[in-house]
């Protein structure tokens, strides 16, 4: 999968939750909370179409731009390449090192131990 650096991820993510925006759509989206102009949401906006993760549609007499990557493929890829990076590929020492750095709460620790108790039931 293409990378997608953590400001392209901000189009990204208005346009996951949003759909097909056009670009002035996607500035007010993330513009004024990240202190964006125009110039920048659409050099971004840009970036992603050559990466192709997004693509671009005339809708109604707009251009408007369409999410090539799904959601769930990012964070996948995201969380693949962390795992990869930082941890050897394995999911052990991961949720060691949260375990042992960061407080979990009592919900956290009952939802960990539901979810390997799901895999345990091949569920």
């Amino acid at each position: 999968m293409t990378r997608i650096s953590a400001a392209e991820s901000q189009v990204m993510d208005a346009v996951w939750r949003k759909g097909p925006l056009a670009a002035d759509e996607i500035v007010g989206e993330v513009g004024g909370p990240q202190g964006w102009g125009e110039a920048t949401v659409k050099t971004l906006i840009n970036r992603l179409l050559k990466k192709k993760a997004l693509i671009s549609e005339r809708s109604e007499g707009r251009t408007r731009y369409r999410a090539l990557v799904s959601r769930a493929d990012y964070v996948q890829g995201e969380s693949q390449g962390l795992l990869d990076r930082l941890f050897g590929g394995e999911l052990a020492p991961l949720v060691a090192h949260y375990a042992k750095h960061r407080n979990l709460s009592a919900d956290e620790v009952r939802r960990l131990k539901r979810l390997i108790e799901d895999f345990d039931n091949g569920d």
